[in-house]
């Protein structure tokens, strides 16, 4: 059996800020080591939510229809988080965990945004239709989404920059 020993001296030579920075690297890893999405990712959801918001059409006409729309579309995107999920390994969601500050910010902007979408969505429902409304989702998730992207790249490489 093997016996441990370390001296005082041993221990007070470890520098506590490199290790707290380390730690925090550690903790920040999940959120800053993301892959890039693909480039068809922003059009792949901007198309889904038009999607999910087109099968409304159907809703009263013909219900089979609207239904067998809707647990394919719920297929898809199922499908789909288990794909980024298997990409990434720990994927992490707006509004779960505690991020570095960086990325804080840009989670907070997201949730904005995506209340922002739904509201000129739901407007543009009102007013117009769900065809115009389906239309209104594609781009403002499309777009939405490509800003996010972008700047999610950009707190995650602040954060690394301040960790090293």
């Amino acid at each position: 059996m093997w016996k441990v020993v370390i001296k005082l001296s041993d221990v007070e030579s470890i520098d506590l800020e490199e290790q707290l920075k380390a730690a925090e690297r550690g903790a920040a890893a999940p959120y800053v080591s993301y892959p890039p999405t693909p480039w068809w990712y922003a059009p792949s959801v901007g198309a889904w939510a038009a999607a999910m918001i087109g099968t409304f059409t159907w809703w009263r006409e013909n219900a089979a229809l609207f239904l067998a729309s809707l647990a394919a579309l719920i297929a898809v995107e199922a499908l789909f988080v288990v794909w980024m999920q298997r990409r990434h390994g720990a994927l992490p969601m707006p509004g779960k965990g505690t991020p570095p500050v960086e990325i804080a910010g840009v989670w907070r902007g997201y949730l904005a945004g995506l209340a922002g979408v739904i509201l000129l969505v739901g407007l543009v429902w009102w007013l117009v239709g769900v065809p115009a409304a389906a239309g209104a989702a594609f781009v403002l998730v499309t777009v939405g989404l490509a800003v996010y992207e972008r700047r999610y790249a950009v707190a995650a490489a602040t954060t690394r920059a301040r960790l090293r």
